[in-house]
């Protein structure tokens, strides 16, 4: 078995990896929106860029080799995921307190890790549509990230499609594939991959929705005497 080093600690891993790969089933956490273990590479979000003896990269979709020099939490690319992580805030329609409970939502969860405390930017707040057509699952576009995973688990282990991308530049957005454009028109089932690999809560099961109780939390701190990381330095405090 070859390893790397990850911010000074070596990390195994076996042919095929990617860094995120290896990093992950050793058990270091490095930010990503866009990976899941089940489907293939993508690089949408950035968010889980290091870098590699000297160079930025994107470890979701960087192979992994001996030897390598990984640099993954420094300030510097810390605050680089803090930007990025607000830019993906006021993109959206994205309100925690009154969205987000059940602790499953990794924009979040990075917002907490990096120690956002404000958006930075002005809010966009885009006025997209809310599809209630299916009988299991809701689809709320105001909280698409374009992360492509639901398109990537429909295609890769549903086998359906249901879910594409559609537009070009700002006009982006998540197409559903049926005549109507409805996801009830879809052949989405309720236990489809691709009906619950969402990051951000765009779609969701019907009649459960942020179901876990604050306090039984996937992704909360691991104690409530913990304390949350110092905030990322922001880039133009010194300009």
């Amino acid at each position: 078995m070859n390893g790397f080093l990850l911010d000074g600690t070596a990390v195994p891993f076996i042919e095929g990896d990617t860094l995120m790969d290896a990093a992950q089933r050793a058990g270091h956490s490095i930010a990503h929106l866009c990976w899941d273990a089940a489907v293939g590479q993508s690089g949408a979000c950035r968010l889980c860029t290091v870098r590699i003896d000297g160079r930025l990269a994107a470890a979701c979709t960087t192979p992994a080799k001996a030897g390598l020099v990984v640099e993954n939490r420094t300030p510097e690319l810390d605050a680089r995921r803090l930007r990025l992580t607000q830019m993906l805030f006021v993109e959206g329609n994205h309100f925690c307190p009154g969205c987000e409970k059940s602790g499953d939502c990794l924009l979040q969860a990075a917002a907490y890790e990096l120690g956002m405390t404000g958006m930075h930017y002005d809010m966009q707040a885009p006025v997209r549509p809310v599809d209630a057509s299916h009988p299991d699952i809701w689809l709320d576009l105001n909280r698409c990230i374009l992360c492509k995973l639901c398109v990537r688990a429909s295609h890769e282990i549903d086998g359906k499609g249901v879910f594409a991308m559609g537009g070009h530049g700002i006009g982006t957005h998540l197409r559903v594939n049926a005549p109507t454009g409805l996801l009830g028109d879809s052949t989405l089932a309720a236990d489809d991959r691709a009906a619950s690999i969402c990051p951000v809560g765009a779609i969701l099961p019907k009649r459960r929705g942020f179901a876990v109780p604050i306090g039984r939390r996937r992704l909360d701190l691991p104690s409530t005497d913990a304390r949350p990381p110092e905030p990322a330095q922001d880039p133009d405090e010194n300009h």
